[in-house]
């Protein structure tokens, strides 16, 4: 590699590393808008104009917070469990694709890295993050948080079933486990068409994995406190929240990719990438505000009802689904 590769490929991570984190504050922002507005209520209005320096205020107001350790906590874990949150959750970008190569006197893809198991690199990450959870609740020392701990890990890993049986669905018909060549595969037609199932079964799994109402047991305030991050505080405790609007993000990102057809749609000639990119921001967009919309109009599940629903509904469906699709494969091959 040249220093030009060398130069493309630090730029490139440097966008996505250092622009995802910030991402967070904006959708929270924007969380509020809708979620007053749906409701019929007032947002934030006094922070800025139209209160759009609102978040930025709270972030400041929780670096400035106390943060504070309980006296019998494990403190090295206690402290690195929510490193373990948001650090998978940034690191999965690494195989999203934003949009069709572009050459500028040398070819190169909007995308850090093209793995040719991209798509089990984004479920090893999202696995990743339920370690988060179990190390937070553990080392509080907090009957509480243990609880929240205990029950949260039993969501995230029973949905995770769900979103797999959904992307292999995507898998069995475009023969690959890379995202830019899932995407590539949806030139003609979008994945969503052919696995509309396998489709509402991502999203589904991914309201679960993200604990977005109405699956948000593992934040059930009323019901454990606060769940697994009971005893944090401080900026400590914002890493909770960045890694789970760090995931909605993320979410949404892969299920553009995997259903939507990545970046494809009608281009400007001439702009193709430019296209492309704003093609994959607006589907992205659109899982965004359906995680909002969940919140605003959906009442909680009780827990029996949420497991129950995951391995007696949305299990055996995706599992028929994925035979479904196999034997649709091989008839048309």
């Amino acid at each position: 590699m040249d220093f030009w590769d060398w130069f493309i490929v630090v730029t490139k991570v440097l966008a996505v590393f250092l622009l995802l984190p910030v991402a967070p504050l904006a959708l929270v922002l924007f969380e509020r808008w809708t979620l007053g507005r749906l409701q019929s209520r007032i947002g934030p209005n006094r922070v800025g104009w139209r209160g759009s320096l609102q978040t930025a205020a709270d972030g400041l107001k929780l670096g400035i917070k106390e943060d504070t350790i309980p006296a019998m906590a494990d403190k090295g874990i206690f402290w690195f469990a929510p490193v373990m949150m948001v650090t998978p959750a940034l690191a999965a970008w690494a195989v999203v694709p934003f949009g069709p190569p572009v050459d500028v006197g040398r070819t190169f893809g909007l995308w850090v890295a093209d793995l040719n198991v991209g798509v089990l690199f984004f479920l090893a990450m999202g696995s990743l993050g339920v370690y988060g959870v179990v190390m937070s609740g553990w080392a509080s020392n907090s009957k509480y948080a243990h609880l929240g701990a205990l029950r949260s890990s039993a969501q995230i890993i029973s949905y995770e079933l769900v979103l797999g049986l959904g992307v292999l669905a995507v898998i069995v018909y475009s023969g690959s486990l890379s995202l830019v060549d899932i995407v590539n595969a949806q030139a003609g037609l979008w994945f969503i068409v052919p696995q509309f199932i396998g489709f509402l079964l991502f999203l589904i799994a991914a309201v679960g994995e993200t604990n977005r109402a109405p699956l948000d047991l593992p934040e059930a305030e009323t019901e454990l406190v606060a769940g697994f991050h009971v005893e944090y505080s401080g900026m400590r405790w914002a890493f909770f929240f960045m890694a789970e609007y760090a995931n909605i993000l993320l979410m949404s990102a892969i299920a553009a990719t995997l259903f939507l057809g990545g970046w494809h749609g009608w281009t400007i000639p001439g702009l193709e990438a430019i296209s492309g990119v704003g093609w994959f921001v607006l589907k992205t967009g659109l899982f965004v505000f359906a995680f909002f919309l969940f919140r605003a109009a959906l009442p909680r599940f009780r827990y029996d009802q949420l497991m129950n629903f995951c391995w007696k509904i949305l299990i055996p469906i995706g599992a028929l689904n994925l035979l479904a699709a196999a034997a649709l494969r091989m008839a048309w091959s």
